[in-house]
């Protein structure tokens, strides 16, 4: 499965003898040291971490006289990874989501987010480390060597957790309080998903493709309203079991042609190698439910409101419009994955200025992911008011203290927006449960001539600016090439090797 899961090439444009295009995009090269890292290293160090943690909480509790030496020798806790990296299609920009597992008698609030938290400061691979304990999903968050990492945890009804547990086997989940059963929702998604696809090889090249169409063109982040991750893996695990046989440039055009037509609110619904479309009234409230193919009749949680899901069903016609086309030799793959910031300034005349200040640099992290997490209700709010908006993910960083977001709005509908109101009640959200130290947040209605441009961006860039995050760089270097056999590609990065998935 290793091989599956890095090709470390820029892009490839392949022609086969039947004139079927392939096109494989990928982020970033990955160097191999920087694999290594991710896959050997972090995961070591980490598992060696916890377990010396579960040690530690072991000798803390009052266990039974009797048996307190045997549970403390065979006490063990484990790190799963599931997102991006558990699929297999992570990049050099992606984040890792690993949770950490543990038994019956170390808990959250003490165990977890006091005493693992102390002894992952205190190591020297591990920076920028802070709690989020008011989400849904509690997790600890930190980079470690630079690599981001999301680590919630989970409390098993049992005294040892095995390193590599089945999540998916009822014991282990019984009677398991309702923040853990979230916390491994993620994991236990990954883990099904993997045992439903037809084929793992042409769902990782879908998914790296659905998903890069997604942050192209600016639909991807739960967060925002959008599909998250797990959301775009489980479509696209629909469509691969719709069509186990097909080539990926087939599955991309049947993505779009199911997805686009799709009578929502109906489910999408994965299940036992079967495709189940199920009506549920009691789903009516979302407006795309999906899925958990680990719980019957559970969804994946979602933000996705009446503005966001307009915005996702345009891009999805828009991406069926352009895929009919996808089996001419001429297919143009850049228009479907045209880069919805080159035009985002020019669709909207008026935006949502969202302006965040820190008290400290080191605090711009958990501020700004405080105030994202709650950006679901401002977009309620806006609509509440009859204002349909277009949250734009890229985060713009003026200084190191301070992030901007601009939101496109609808201009018939701006002129009689009480900012003023708007930004009292969004802070009134923001102070309820906070724990830490809020920094400032303004909010400003104000003309596309103030957005950055992508020009601006470069130039910062170049000149050894901070870049403004969430804008690919994918583009840079990319040199054509013409080999013989009807392939036509791109050679990569130096050091890099030009991968090719038919």
């Amino acid at each position: 499965m290793a091989n599956a899961y890095h090709h470390i090439g820029r892009r490839v444009d392949v022609i086969n003898p039947y004139n079927v295009v392939c096109f494989v995009p990928v982020y970033n090269p990955l160097p191999p040291a920087f694999l290594v890292r991710m896959d050997v290293h972090l995961s070591i160090t980490l598992h060696q971490t916890v377990q010396e943690w579960i040690t530690k909480i072991a000798h803390l509790r009052k266990l039974p006289k009797q048996r307190r030496n045997l549970w403390i020798n065979n006490a063990s806790a484990t790190i799963l990874t599931y997102g991006s990296f558990g699929l297999g299609v992570h990049n050099s920009e992606s984040d890792i989501d690993a949770i950490c597992v543990g038994p019956r008698f170390a808990t959250l609030e003490e165990d977890f987010f006091i005493v693992l938290y102390n002894m992952l400061k205190s190591s020297p691979e591990v920076s920028e480390i802070y709690c989020v304990k008011d989400a849904k999903v509690p997790l600890m968050r930190f980079k470690f060597e630079g690599i981001s990492v999301d680590m919630p945890y989970a409390q098993l009804r049992v005294m040892s957790v095995p390193e590599n547990v089945d999540l998916l086997n009822p014991m282990f989940v019984t009677s398991i309080d309702e923040t853990s059963l979230k916390s491994l929702s993620g994991v236990c998604t990954n883990q099904r998903i993997l045992q439903l696809v037809p084929n793992l090889e042409n769902f990782q090249s879908l998914l790296r493709c659905i998903k890069f169409w997604a942050k192209q063109r600016g639909v991807y982040g739960n967060l925002f309203g959008f599909l998250g991750g797990i959301h775009w893996a489980i479509l696209s695990a629909f469509v691969c079991q719709m069509s186990p046989d097909a080539c990926l440039s087939a599955l991309v055009m049947n993505f779009f042609n199911t997805f686009a037509n799709w009578p929502w609110p109906t489910p999408v619904v994965l299940q036992d190698g079967m495709m189940h479309v199920v009506q549920d009234v009691t789903e009516k409230v979302n407006w795309m439910p999906i899925g958990l193919p680990c719980s019957p009749n559970q969804w994946c949680q979602s933000n996705v409101t009446l503005s966001t899901f307009n915005r996702i069903k345009k891009e999805l016609f828009r991406g069926h419009e352009i895929a009919k086309g996808i089996l001419r030799p001429d297919f143009d793959w850049d228009c479907l994955f045209e880069p919805y910031s080159l035009m985002y300034r020019h669709l909207y005349p008026q935006f949502l200025k969202i302006y965040l200040l820190a008290c400290a640099k080191d605090e711009l992290g958990e501020w700004a992911g405080w105030v994202k997490s709650r950006f679901p209700s401002l977009i309620l709010k806006l609509e509440d008011i009859n204002v349909s908006c277009d949250p734009n993910p890229t985060e713009h960083v003026d200084s190191g203290a301070s992030v901007v977001f601009y939101w496109g709005l609808n201009v018939d509908q701006c002129t009689g927006v009480n900012v003023a109101s708007l930004e009292k009640e969004f802070r009134n959200c923001l102070s309820s449960c906070y724990r830490g130290k809020p920094g400032k947040m303004l909010l400003s209605i104000v003309p596309a001539s103030e957005l950055p441009n992508i020009e601006q961006f470069f130039t910062r860039k170049m000149n050894g600016g901070k870049a403004f995050c969430g804008i690919p760089e994918y583009d840079q270097y990319r040199m054509p090439v013409y080999p013989p056999n009807n392939f036509v590609g791109y050679v990569a990065r130096e050091g890099g090797h030009a991968g090719v998935l038919v």
